[in-house]
């Protein structure tokens, strides 16, 4: 199975030569378009894929339709090298990860603001940034590697850009209103979405409303023992609704000119019966036996924007220029209700996890064109600010059989906080050239950020009360992140790309000052104001294809990382004798692979094949912990997919193939004299449709996993999985499931 990618690729590339001749005989706009679509993220400007020197991942509203797309995890369902970390047995999807970095060291941004910061402490408290709702983007690009040179912190492993949708996005051919109704079935979670659009336009004022609302349950696993305890591996009962809604108000004085004020909210709460936390049943029930557990998790996201845009601008300082300033709220309140033990020695606890950011922020870009002799000059330059605020607290109490209440449960004397109230100042000012030589045949794109970030926190009564005697420090850094590009179009339609890019990742707040004192269990820790940043170096190399009957783009890239933190490292003792733990700046890694996407459009090369295409990309890497010289245990084995498709004008079929090999490269257990599970490889096919049936009107149709196979992908398992564990059944993806969705326009 491992060879299929491999023969795919060969089919491809022996297809080019073919497509090239096709190409010479035909008109290469239309349908060349398709396969060198435009990005915006990795340099700031409009430029097609061709001449950008990184890999860039473009998907678009046709696309995230077609194939029904509703979570992260179906966005990148298609996209080997991207994967989603997930938690099955209650807090779901986590983030995204880019060549093997995930949480914090990604950047997720929604029209170019930041989502919130992730964090987790213990087994009651995951705060995770799934916090966009999929049905209010137009499209989203995602930027592989290190892309601190444009967008400073966290953009160690790359970008994930979520752009939403606009009024003008309906309001084309003429029209002045629209109202769209959507809705549709997911049939993984037996989900039930429900959308609807309306937008208004006129000479100058044009807006949008889009409303959306969902609710099902829980994501099923292949599991088939449904018991209430530990030893279950069906998926624990949920039950799950959220709602969004994107509001926009543009007014147009000229042409060149638009004002645009966005409000966008979005709510989930997800009821759990966590069944697989509670003890299997015995003779004798201890007091410290889970009887029962159930959570109740809430999570909200809110943001204003108001935002100005001038094109033709035709001054010194910039031919045209963008900003907008914003305010931003997310919240995530989780809390959980657990019994223990039975008769007399019977309790029951709750817990409440709670972690809020509020940031308010600038940016303005600036555009400029050149001409210095034969050199063409686009500068790109501008600035961004932004200032947070975070606060985090666990609170809890118990009660015993005789109704006695107690805010202790040891370790912790609730309320907690595990870091101070944390405001932090991040300032960023950058600036990037491209520059075209040799008749445009050439491209360099040289670029630099300087950052600089500033932590200032608050110890308040909570904090100084939980962690007696521990100062907490602030910190201020400056990062400089440099990053230098080249294009060569050596040919009509080859083009070769290379790229050298800095990152970095500011000291979390989490990381600087830790709450984490106990002297009753004898350990405490200690702040470290000298936490340097992470780092990361990557260098790429690429070549590309783009004819009118095929494209194709291969890469190999190498990272290397630096001075990754450790969080609550033990250090030592102190003069009391207490185990003293801090966070350090310890590991480096190094992360290298390669990367192939390709296609082939059949109808270009014979008009009896029009309609029929075929699509495929893999994705290997290979990741080493250099610090304790074992694998990274974030590396994805070897994916690839495989797509047939025929489409004619109102209707259109796709099979896809996703196939992954056996983990064969994993870090020592957890656990002292076990062996780390490891995934098998899989292969299962998709099938999705779609047909425009009357104008205006269009159904959506999948099966997904059409063989019902029993797989589990790599990113969705924990660390602590061994290979003798007899719940791995837990991990598995759903079995055959549909989802279709109908969607309405007048």
């Amino acid at each position: 199975m491992k060879n299929r990618p491999t023969a795919l690729s060969a089919a491809l590339w022996l297809a080019l030569p073919m497509a090239a001749h096709a190409a010479a005989d035909a008109d290469a706009a239309p349908d060349a378009r398709q396969f060198d679509p435009v990005q915006v993220t990795a340099t700031r400007t409009a430029r097609a894929l061709s001449d950008v020197p990184a890999t860039v991942d473009v998907i678009d509203r046709e696309q995230l339709d077609n194939h029904l797309v509703r979570d992260l995890k179906d966005l990148v369902r298609y996209e080997p090298g991207l994967s989603v970390t997930s938690s099955p047995a209650r807090f779901g999807l986590g983030g995204i990860r880019i060549r093997g970095l995930d949480g914090n060291r990604v950047l997720i941004q929604t029209d170019g603001i930041a989502m919130p910061k992730a964090f987790a402490i213990g087994s009651f408290s995951d705060a995770n940034r799934n916090f966009t709702d999929l049905e209010t983007l137009k499209r989203v690009e995602i930027v592989r590697g290190p892309a601190s040179a444009l967008y400073g912190s966290d953009a160690l492993g790359g970008v994930v850009a979520f752009v939403t949708k606009d009024p003008a996005d309906y309001l084309k051919d003429g029209k002045n209103s629209y109202l769209g109704l959507k809705v549709g079935y997911d049939g993984q979670w037996d989900g039930l979405l429900g959308s609807v659009t309306t937008a208004f336009g006129g000479d100058r004022w044009s807006g949008m409303v889009n409303v959306n609302h969902r609710q099902g349950q829980e994501t099923q696993s292949m599991g088939d023992r449904r018991s209430n305890d530990s030893t279950r591996t069906a998926a624990n009962p949920q039950d799950r609704d959220g709602r969004s809604v994107l509001g926009k108000l543009v007014f147009a004085p000229s042409q060149d000119q638009r004002f645009k004020l966005t409000v966008e909210g979005n709510e989930d709460s997800v009821d759990t019966n966590v069944l697989s936390s509670v003890a299997p049943p015995a003779p004798v029930i201890a007091a410290a036996t889970t009887t029962a557990m159930k959570a109740r998790d809430h999570q909200t996201r809110a943001r204003v924007s108001f935002g100005h845009e001038m094109d033709n601008l035709a001054k010194g300082f910039a031919d045209d220029l963008s900003w907008q300033v914003y305010r931003q709220d997310s919240e995530t309140t989780q809390r959980t209700y657990e019994n223990r033990g039975s008769g007399d020695n019977a309790s029951r606890r709750e817990r409440e996890f709670n972690f809020d950011q509020r940031v308010y922020g600038l940016q303005a870009v600036f555009h400029k064109g050149l001409q210095t002799g034969s050199v063409e000059h686009a500068l790109t330059y501008g600035l961004e600010g932004t200032w947070t605020e975070t606060h985090q607290k666990r609170d809890g109490f118990q009660v015993n059989a005789k109704g006695v209440v107690n805010t202790t449960i040891l370790p912790d004397t609730f309320p907690v906080r595990d870091f101070p109230i944390s405001k932090t100042t991040e300032l960023g000012l950058y600036v990037q050239d491209e520059m075209r030589f040799a008749d445009g045949r050439l491209s360099l794109v040289p670029g630099v950020r300087v950052d600089h970030y500033e932590l200032r926190p608050e110890a308040d009564g909570i904090f100084s009360t939980d962690n007696p005697g521990v100062a907490v420090s602030d910190l201020t850094k400056t990062s400089v992140s440099p990053k230098l590009g080249l294009v060569w179009r050596f040919a009509d339609q080859w083009s070769l790309f290379a790229g050298y890019a800095h990152g970095f990742r500011s000291p979390p707040f989490n990381d600087v000052n830790l709450g984490f004192t106990n002297v009753q269990f004898g350990y405490t820790a200690i702040p470290n104001p000298d936490l340097k940043p992470e780092t990361s170096d990557g260098l790429e190399l690429g070549v590309r294809f783009i004819g009118a009957a095929a494209y194709a783009s291969v890469s190999g890239y190498y990272n290397r990382y630096k001075d990754f933190i450790e969080s609550q490292g033990f250090v030592g003792f102190n003069n009391q004798g207490l185990q003293v733990f801090q966070s350090r700046n310890v590991a480096d890694a190094d992360i290298y692979g390669a990367e192939l996407k390709a296609g082939v459009e059949f109808g270009q090369l014979s008009s009896a094949l029009d309609g029929w295409s075929l699509n495929g990309s893999v994705a290997w890497a290979h990741g080493q912990n250099k610090t304790e010289d074992v694998p990274l245990s974030t590396i994805d084995p070897l994916r690839g997919t495989v797509g047939l498709a025929y489409d004619r004008d109102r209707w259109g079929v796709e099979l896809v193939g996703t196939f992954a090999r056996r983990k064969d490269r994993l870090p020592p257990a957890a656990v002292a004299n076990t062996t780390p599970f490891s995934p098998a490889g899989y292969g299962v096919l998709d099938l999705m449709a779609h047909w425009d049936f009357a104008p205006g009107a269009k159904i959506n149709v999948g099966v997904f996993n059409l063989g019902d196979r029993r797989y589990i992908d790599y990113s969705g398992i924990t660390s602590s999985l061994v290979s003798t564990s007899s719940v791995a059944d837990r991990f598995t993806n759903p079995g055959r499931t549909v989802s279709a969705s109908l969607a309405l326009s007048w």
